[in-house]
């Protein structure tokens, strides 16, 4: 469906071995260089992640959630490439979307190609500087602040010969760990938008037909 696109990712990327495992898949002979630099990566995007979600919580009036929150996810490793149509008609690198989890934390090269539909409706192409990281919210993180947060959805659109490569950081729900949102954050302005959660099921729901055609598969999951 997405011919221009690839990804290969390494799960729960701060638990010890996993890198090593993965980097031993690709490489027999193994390569330390990349292992290296996704565990610098990972090491130092880790604390970015619990340095802004540690400033959400608090900026809502909630510090005493913020060790439990922080410590409900694990992170994810994802290396991408989005192959150059060969043409200088835009093609489809990746269908639009918004992710699952908590926090995204991209970085990319210079070929540009990822989009941001607003909340007004308009696509936007993202243009981050060199040196700079995209950040979105993932729809856990909206249930959990009951949507003081919002999801973009985005998409990856192609054109030209040239390759675009990112690489993102996920922290992800916690198997076993039920996303609700606190009380707190509940009232008659802001009405409770999701029943408690696990993630792990919830993307069990959302690669079957139902989830995938579903225009809102978490309110079609949890929704109140």
């Amino acid at each position: 469906m997405v011919p221009l696109y690839e990804s290969l990712g390494i799960d729960d990327v701060l638990s010890p071995g996993n890198i090593e495992t993965f980097t031993n898949l690709m490489w027999s002979e193994g390569n330390p260089a990349f292992s290296q630099t996704v565990q610098s990566f990972s090491d130092q995007l880790s604390e970015l992640d619990k340095i802004m979600r540690t400033m959400v919580v608090e900026s809502l009036g909630l510090e005493k959630y913020v060790d439990e929150h922080i410590d409900s996810t694990k992170y994810l490793v994802r290396v991408q490439k989005y192959d150059g149509p060969q043409t200088d008609e835009t093609k489809l690198g990746l269908s639009s979307h918004t992710d699952k989890n908590t926090m995204t934390i991209l970085y990319q090269n210079t070929v540009s190609g990822l989009e941001v539909l607003t909340k007004d409706g308009q696509w936007i192409t993202a243009q981050p500087s060199p040196d700079s990281f995209i950040v979105m919210i993932g729809e856990s993180f909206h249930a959990w602040t009951n949507g003081r947060l919002y999801p973009p959805y985005h998409r990856v659109m192609m054109t030209g010969e040239e390759a675009r490569y990112s690489i993102g950081l996920f922290s992800v729900p916690k198997s076993g760990y039920i996303i609700k949102a606190p009380e707190e954050l509940v009232d008659e302005e802001h009405p409770l938008l999701f029943k408690p959660y696990d993630h792990v099921q919830f993307l069990d729901f959302y690669y079957t037909q139902a989830g995938q055609t579903s225009k809102s598969a978490l309110k079609e999951y949890c929704g109140v």
